[in-house]
């Protein structure tokens, strides 16, 4: 009902404003009309001026009167022109006003409700159905188990010969399909299409960065290290928009829209509220580098120790997993499961954890053309995944990424 009163609104709102700008329009064309004929009057009164005063200087008596007897002519047909535009009511005022439908005032003043509620009872439709004691009911959807993520090989980043000497510290799949990277080496932040091919550079930043994550629209965040800085950058526009000093080291960066949470790689993580851009520090969170946010937690990586920990937002742990197929945890996401994904840089494996942490598989490795994995993401919406790597060609080593289907 509310949608049908704000259509029929909208229609006669839009019927009216119609209304007006065709009465506002004919009153214009009338009124530029009329300037543009007094206009032309006024030239001839002016010339005629003009004339005069010539005649008065340089023409005999005979050729004064012959012509004041044409000036008073036209004088004559431009006084009977002022009188017939003033019997014609040209010169009165007119105005635009606007009466409200006495049919919408009363509505505003006798509607009191949209209608009355009453209780109707009807006689049961319940179908009761026996079953056995041992039958199990399914009522949620199955959720494929660990063994059974298989990722598919899409494509890979075409990296142009000019830049193989980049270092990806990170990559990150956007929202349109599209990737970025972070060269490290160059500082650049790199913006590829979502066939892989490069677009442009969006921004080079005069500090190291480390990592980068999508925030909403057409910003992303990249931390930016030992200057304890992270930056807002509109990657359409290709501009620095915002920088955000911190307290501490800026390593990892995660963000849902409406929080950044930056890791230190120390002891502690920060929390950025967007809206007004006040900081939490959560204390206690154990030396995190890479991180990733799902459902209200926070997952992380410790390189060295080849550990994967989830905290609760307000810092509290839940569970730490560490397993010989992860070396050197470096790159963390999570897909729309909860299941996390681990990029093991040591022994070159992408390495999946159950969302309880007690389980994990080994999805990808050195068979699978994996070396060198350091930065690692995933949409949720498309179950892609991206995973920077290390690959051989033309006689020469450079890094890229590989695209996935999981």
């Amino acid at each position: 009902m509310r949608n049908s009163i704000n259509d029929y609104s909208n229609k006669l709102e839009k019927d009216i404003l119609n209304d007006l700008e065709s009465k506002h329009s004919q009153l214009k064309l009338d009124m530029a009309t009329l300037v543009q004929q007094m206009e032309q009057r006024a030239s001839q009164i002016n010339q005629i001026h003009s004339q005069f005063t010539k005649m008065t200087l340089f023409a005999t008596e005979l050729q004064i009167y012959i012509g004041l007897r044409e000036i008073e002519k036209t004088t004559s047909e431009t006084a009977k022109y002022i009188e017939d535009l003033e019997s014609g009511n040209n010169f009165i005022e007119k105005s635009l006003e606007l009466n409200i439908s006495s049919a919408l005032q009363s509505f505003l003043q006798n509607v009191k409700s949209f209608g009355d509620i009453a209780i109707n009872t009807t006689s049961s439709t319940l179908r009761k159905k026996a079953g056995r004691k041992d039958q199990a009911q399914y009522l949620i959807s199955k959720v494929a188990g660990i063994e059974e993520i298989k990722p598919s090989l899409l494509t890979k980043l075409t990296i142009p010969n000019d830049m193989r000497t980049l270092n990806i510290s990170t990559c990150s799949i956007l929202p349109n399909g599209n990737f970025i990277i972070l060269d490290y080496n160059k500082r650049q932040l790199l913006l590829f299409s979502k066939d892989g091919i490069f677009i442009r550079i969006v921004v080079t930043s005069t500090k190291d960065p480390f990592d980068v994550c999508f925030v909403i629209n057409n910003k992303v965040a990249v931390t930016l290290g030992p200057a304890n800085q992270t930056t807002l950058v509109d990657i359409e526009n290709d501009e620095i928009i915002q920088t955000i000093k911190l307290s501490h080291y800026c390593y990892g960066v995660v963000s849902d829209g409406e929080t950044l949470v930056i890791s230190s790689g120390d002891r502690k993580c920060t929390t950025v509220n967007l809206y007004d851009m006040s900081h939490t520090i959560l204390e206690g969170i154990e030396g995190m580098g890479y991180i990733s946010l799902f459902k209200g937690n926070i997952y992380g990586t410790k390189d060295l120790e080849s550990k994967v920990f989830c905290f609760k937002s307000t810092g509290e742990p839940l569970w730490t997993f560490q397993h010989e197929d992860i070396d050197c945890a470096v790159g963390i996401t999570l897909d729309s499961n909860g299941f996390l994904y681990i990029a093991s840089f040591g022994n070159n494996n992408v390495v999946v954890v159950s969302p309880d942490g007690k389980l994990c598989t080994t999805i990808l490795s050195e068979a699978d053309g994996i070396d060198y994995p350091y930065g690692i993401d995933i949409n949720k919406e498309t179950g892609m995944m991206i995973v920077s790597n290390k690959i051989r060609e033309d006689s020469t080593d450079y890094k890229t990424a590989f695209v996935y289907k999981i």
